[in-house]
């Protein structure tokens, strides 16, 4: 029974010192795994993909193809697809529900516009 406790005794304190040589290691590991990771070239899918969002900011007067992409609609969408389009956007940004108000303003903008020109 005693010989038991040993052996037990003498594994935690394995385990321990173990641990703590692990964890003294640690920084210089991680730090050459930053290195060899620096070295690996990446992969640009953007340019081989093509972007899933449109990454330019607002032009200064609206037009037909930026009122398209701030709703998500094809530029000869109907009323009834810009409608929907609206309101879909609108439920996920509207400043009441802690959406950007300069964001719904062109969101509105965009459907006014979409709606002139039909």
């Amino acid at each position: 029974m005693a010989s038991s406790a040993i052996v037990a005794g003498l594994g935690l304190a394995v385990i321990g010192f173990a641990g703590r040589a692990v964890l003294r290691a640690a920084p210089t590991v991680t730090t050459k795994m930053n290195e060899v990771l620096k070295q690996i070239p990446t992969l640009n899918t953007e340019s081989i993909l093509g972007s899933k969002y449109y990454k330019g900011g607002f032009d200064a007067k609206m037009s037909k193809r930026e009122a398209a992409l701030i709703l998500g609609v094809s530029p000869t969408a109907n009323k009834l697809r810009i409608k929907e389009a609206h309101k879909r956007i609108m439920l996920l940004n509207h400043p009441d529900k802690g959406g950007s108000p300069y964001l719904a303003a062109k969101i509105n903008e965009a459907k006014d516009y979409m709606d002139t020109t039909k």
